[in-house]
Protein backbone atom coordinates (compact mmCIF):
# COMPACT_ATOMS: atom_id res chain seq x y z
CA UNK A 1 0.00 0.00 0.00
CA UNK A 2 1.27 3.01 -0.51
CA UNK A 3 1.26 6.22 1.28
CA UNK A 4 -1.78 8.90 1.11
CA UNK A 5 -1.05 12.81 1.38
CA UNK A 6 -4.32 13.65 3.47
CA UNK A 7 -5.15 16.71 1.34
CA UNK A 8 -6.01 14.15 -1.83
CA UNK A 9 -8.65 12.67 0.67
CA UNK A 10 -10.66 15.89 0.28
CA UNK A 11 -10.69 15.37 -3.16
CA UNK A 12 -12.51 12.07 -2.67
CA UNK A 13 -16.45 11.27 -3.17
CA UNK A 14 -17.54 11.76 0.73
CA UNK A 15 -14.56 12.64 1.95
CA UNK A 16 -13.99 9.28 2.36
CA UNK A 17 -10.96 6.97 0.64
CA UNK A 18 -11.91 2.59 0.51
CA UNK A 19 -8.44 0.62 0.33
CA UNK A 20 -9.04 -2.86 -0.58
CA UNK A 21 -6.02 -5.25 1.22
CA UNK A 22 -5.04 -8.54 -0.20
CA UNK A 23 -1.25 -8.44 0.80
CA UNK A 24 1.31 -9.81 3.21
CA UNK A 25 2.14 -6.95 5.33
CA UNK A 26 6.14 -6.65 5.25
CA UNK A 27 7.24 -6.74 9.29
CA UNK A 28 4.05 -9.38 9.93
CA UNK A 29 4.17 -13.13 9.59
CA UNK A 30 1.40 -14.73 8.36
CA UNK A 31 0.50 -17.67 6.06
CA UNK A 32 -1.77 -15.97 4.27
CA UNK A 33 -2.26 -12.17 2.87
CA UNK A 34 -3.84 -10.03 4.91
CA UNK A 35 -7.50 -9.64 3.32
CA UNK A 36 -9.71 -7.04 4.14
CA UNK A 37 -10.75 -3.02 3.89
CA UNK A 38 -9.22 0.01 5.62
CA UNK A 39 -11.64 3.77 5.06
CA UNK A 40 -9.84 6.89 5.24
CA UNK A 41 -12.44 10.00 5.68
CA UNK A 42 -11.50 13.31 6.35
CA UNK A 43 -13.35 14.98 9.31
CA UNK A 44 -12.02 18.06 9.14
CA UNK A 45 -9.77 18.68 11.85
CA UNK A 46 -9.42 14.56 12.33
CA UNK A 47 -9.06 11.36 10.12
CA UNK A 48 -11.56 8.59 11.04
CA UNK A 49 -9.48 5.43 10.31
CA UNK A 50 -11.44 2.20 10.06
CA UNK A 51 -10.55 -1.55 9.03
CA UNK A 52 -12.11 -5.00 8.82
CA UNK A 53 -9.24 -7.42 7.83
CA UNK A 54 -7.65 -10.56 8.99
CA UNK A 55 -5.12 -13.26 8.16
CA UNK A 56 -3.64 -16.66 9.70
CA UNK A 57 -1.08 -16.50 11.78
CA UNK A 58 1.49 -19.48 12.86
CA UNK A 59 1.77 -18.91 16.85
CA UNK A 60 3.62 -21.10 19.38
CA UNK A 61 1.58 -22.52 22.09
CA UNK A 62 2.44 -20.69 25.77
CA UNK A 63 1.64 -23.82 27.17
CA UNK A 64 2.96 -27.19 24.82
CA UNK A 65 5.41 -24.96 22.86
CA UNK A 66 3.67 -26.59 19.46
CA UNK A 67 2.83 -24.47 16.73
CA UNK A 68 -0.62 -23.95 15.84
CA UNK A 69 -2.54 -21.81 13.09
CA UNK A 70 -5.14 -18.91 14.03
CA UNK A 71 -6.53 -16.47 12.26
CA UNK A 72 -6.56 -13.25 13.55
CA UNK A 73 -9.21 -10.47 12.74
CA UNK A 74 -9.57 -6.61 12.90
CA UNK A 75 -12.54 -4.82 13.22
CA UNK A 76 -10.88 -1.60 14.52
CA UNK A 77 -11.56 1.97 14.05
CA UNK A 78 -9.36 5.47 15.35
CA UNK A 79 -9.62 8.56 15.32
CA UNK A 80 -5.99 10.68 14.27
CA UNK A 81 -5.96 14.11 15.02
CA UNK A 82 -4.80 16.77 12.35
CA UNK A 83 -2.45 19.50 13.98
CA UNK A 84 0.93 20.37 12.63
CA UNK A 85 3.26 19.16 15.23
CA UNK A 86 4.92 22.06 17.74
CA UNK A 87 8.30 21.71 18.22
CA UNK A 88 9.95 23.19 21.38
CA UNK A 89 13.69 22.05 21.59
CA UNK A 90 14.48 24.67 24.39
CA UNK A 91 12.51 22.42 26.65
CA UNK A 92 14.21 18.88 27.87
CA UNK A 93 11.84 17.36 29.96
CA UNK A 94 8.01 18.36 29.45
CA UNK A 95 5.03 16.84 31.55
CA UNK A 96 2.64 15.17 29.23
CA UNK A 97 -1.26 14.99 30.34
CA UNK A 98 -3.76 12.46 29.70
CA UNK A 99 -5.63 13.97 27.06
CA UNK A 100 -2.33 15.03 24.80
CA UNK A 101 -1.80 10.98 24.46
CA UNK A 102 -3.47 10.63 21.04
CA UNK A 103 -1.88 9.91 17.34
CA UNK A 104 -2.13 13.14 15.75
CA UNK A 105 -0.57 13.59 11.92
CA UNK A 106 0.26 17.29 9.73
CA UNK A 107 -2.92 17.88 7.96
CA UNK A 108 0.06 18.52 4.81
CA UNK A 109 1.64 15.29 5.77
CA UNK A 110 0.70 11.70 4.83
CA UNK A 111 -0.98 8.49 6.12
CA UNK A 112 0.74 5.47 5.91
CA UNK A 113 -2.28 2.23 5.84
CA UNK A 114 -0.16 -0.13 5.72
CA UNK A 115 1.83 0.33 9.09
CA UNK A 116 -1.65 1.31 10.54
CA UNK A 117 -3.10 -2.05 9.80
CA UNK A 118 0.44 -3.71 10.62
CA UNK A 119 0.01 -2.45 14.48
CA UNK A 120 -3.97 -2.97 14.69
CA UNK A 121 -2.57 -6.44 13.71
CA UNK A 122 -0.33 -6.50 16.30
CA UNK A 123 -2.61 -5.68 18.96
CA UNK A 124 -5.45 -8.58 17.59
CA UNK A 125 -2.35 -11.45 18.37
CA UNK A 126 -3.86 -12.75 21.64
CA UNK A 127 -1.96 -12.01 24.04
CA UNK A 128 -2.38 -15.73 25.67
CA UNK A 129 -1.42 -18.24 23.06
CA UNK A 130 -2.69 -21.44 23.75
CA UNK A 131 -3.24 -23.97 21.33
CA UNK A 132 -6.51 -24.87 22.50
CA UNK A 133 -8.86 -25.14 25.65
CA UNK A 134 -8.19 -28.51 26.39
CA UNK A 135 -4.30 -28.08 26.00
CA UNK A 136 -2.33 -29.33 29.61
CA UNK A 137 0.83 -28.32 28.70
CA UNK A 138 4.50 -30.09 28.52
CA UNK A 139 4.62 -33.44 29.74
CA UNK A 140 7.06 -33.81 32.45
CA UNK A 141 7.85 -37.17 33.37
CA UNK A 142 9.84 -38.08 36.22
CA UNK A 143 13.16 -39.11 36.15
CA UNK A 144 14.66 -42.51 38.48
CA UNK A 145 17.14 -41.50 40.70
CA UNK A 146 20.74 -41.46 39.11
CA UNK A 147 22.76 -44.57 41.00
CA UNK A 148 25.70 -43.82 39.53
CA UNK A 149 27.53 -41.04 41.17
CA UNK A 150 30.78 -39.28 40.00
CA UNK A 151 33.29 -40.93 41.88
CA UNK A 152 34.82 -37.65 42.89
CA UNK A 153 31.91 -36.89 45.31
CA UNK A 154 31.73 -40.63 46.20
CA UNK A 155 33.99 -38.93 49.62
CA UNK A 156 30.62 -36.81 50.90
CA UNK A 157 28.53 -39.31 49.84
CA UNK A 158 29.72 -41.92 52.40
CA UNK A 159 29.87 -38.75 55.07
CA UNK A 160 26.16 -38.12 54.28
CA UNK A 161 25.86 -41.73 54.98
CA UNK A 162 26.92 -41.38 58.16
CA UNK A 163 25.65 -38.41 59.56
CA UNK A 164 22.30 -40.05 58.38
CA UNK A 165 22.78 -42.59 60.74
Amino acid sequence: MRAIHIPQILNAPNKTLTLDVAEHLPLLETLTPVKGEVTIAHRGTFLEVSAQAGAIMTLECDRCLQSYNTRVQVNTSEIIWLEEPVQDDSVLEKEVELEDLVETLSPNGYFQPDTWLYEQMCLAIPQKQICNADCEGIEIKSNPPLQDIDHRWAALSNLKKQLSE
